[in-house]
C-alpha cells in the first residue's frame, strides 16, 4: 500500500499534498475542500495548475523544500495584496489569484516573530519539548498533574517546541485559531476576536518581548524619540512610518512618558513582568513608556498580518 500511495501513476497523494501547501501560503487551496477530494469535494479552481504541481512534486522525488520555493518565488505569490472594491466584490476569496494573499499570522508564528524582534528567540534546533509561560493551574481541570514551567532559554524557544497536551492545548495558540489535536483537522477558519487583542496586550510573553524590544529601541534606535520610534516601527513592519503614523506614535509615547514619570510604582510593576532581567542602566520611566509604545507597534494589524 505504501508503494501504491507514492507511485507516480497514482495522482491522489501528490495532488492532496500540493493542495495543502497551496492552502498554507494562500489561505485556501486550489481545491477549497482540502479535507475532501472525493465526489462531494469542490472542483479545483485551476485544475491544470494542480496537475502540474502534483507531477512536479513527483518529478523532484517529493522534494518539499523545492515545492515551497517554487510557490513562494512565483509571480502569483509575489503579487501585491492590495485589492480594489470591484475586484473584492467579484472575487472575495481570491480564487482567481488576481492579488497576493493577505492573512493574519498563526498564533505560533506571531509568538516566534515577537520573540525574534525583541532578540529573545532561542534559535538552536532540536531537543525535548519545553514549557513556557502558561496560566497557573492549567491542567487542574482534567487531572492532578501540575504544569511545571521551564526557565531560562527554554522560555524563548520557538513555538514548535512548546509542550502540547492533547486535551489541554496552549491557550495563546488556541486564541489565534490553532487546530485542536483531539481529532484530525486539515483546515480551520480564522476569526478576529477581542480575545486576540487582549492576549497580545496582556500575555506575559508579549509584555516581556515589548520590554526587550523597547530596550533595543532605546539602545539602537538613535538619539531622538523620532528615530527610536522609526527604528521600532521598521523592525516590526519592514518600512518606515509615514508622517501621520509617526505623529500618532509620538503622541502615544509622550502620554505614557508623563504617566510613568508620575507613577514609579506602575513603571516598576510593568518592567518586572517576565523572567528576563531588565537593563538597569536605562531610566525606568522612559523604558516603561517605550515598552508600552513597543506593545502598541506589536499590536498593529500590519505587524501580525502577512501582506
Amino acid at each position: 500500500m505504501a508503494r501504491w500511495l507514492v507511485d507516480p501513476s497514482n495522482p491522489l497523494t501528490s495532488r492532496v499534498i500540493v493542495n495543502r501547501y497551496w492552502q498554507q501560503f494562500f489561505g485556501i487551496g486550489l481545491v477549497k475542500t482540502s479535507e475532501n477530494f472525493g465526489v462531494q469535494g469542490e472542483h479545483p479552481s485551476h485544475p491544470q495548475l494542480l496537475d502540474w504541481l502534483a507531477t512536479e512534486l513527483v518529478r523532484t522525488k517529493w522534494n518539499v523544500k523545492a515545492m515551497h520555493r517554487l510557490i513562494v518565488t512565483s509571480a502569483t505569490y509575489r503579487q501585491s495584496s492590495a485589492v480594489s472594491p470591484s475586484l473584492l466584490a467579484r472575487d472575495p476569496e481570491n480564487r482567481l489569484l488576481a492579488r497576493g494573499s493577505r492573512r493574519r499570522l498563526s498564533g505560533s508564528v506571531i509568538r516566534d516573530q515577537v520573540l525574534a524582534m525583541s532578540g529573545l528567540l532561542a534559535e538552536h534546533q532540536g531537543g525535548p519539548s519545553v514549557k513556557p509561560y502558561m496560566p497557573p493551574g492549567l491542567w487542574r481541570s482534567i487531572s492532578n498533574a501540575k504544569y511545571v514551567q521551564d526557565h531560562g532559554d527554554k522560555l524563548y524557544r520557538r513555538s514548535l517546541y512548546t509542550y502540547w497536551r492533547r486535551t489541554v492545548p496552549p491557550p495563546t495558540m488556541m486564541a489565534f485559531n490553532a487546530v485542536e489535536r483531539e481529532v484530525c483537522i486539515v483546515q480551520k477558519e480564522q476569526t478576529n476576536s477581542p480575545l486576540q487583542a487582549l492576549t497580545m496586550m496582556n500575555n506575559i510573553t508579549f509584555i516581556e518581548t515589548s520590554r526587550l524590544m523597547a530596550e533595543r529601541m532605546l539602545r539602537e534606535g538613535g538619539k531622538s524619540p523620532e528615530d527610536k520610534i522609526a527604528f521600532g516601527f521598521r523592525l516590526s513592519t519592514s518600512r518606515f512610518p509615514t508622517s501621520d503614523e509617526s505623529q500618532i506614535l509620538r503622541d502615544v509615547h509622550r502620554r505614557f512618558s508623563q504617566r510613568y514619570r508620575n507613577d514609579a510604582t506602575a513603571a516598576n510593576a510593568l518592567l518586572g513582568v517576565g523572567e528576563f532581567p531588565r537593563d538597569s542602566s536605562l531610566n525606568a520611566a522612559e523604558l516603561a513608556a517605550m515598552t508600552m509604545l513597543a506593545s502598541t507597534i506589536l499590536n498593529l494589524d500590519e505587524t501580525i498580518t502577512k501582506e
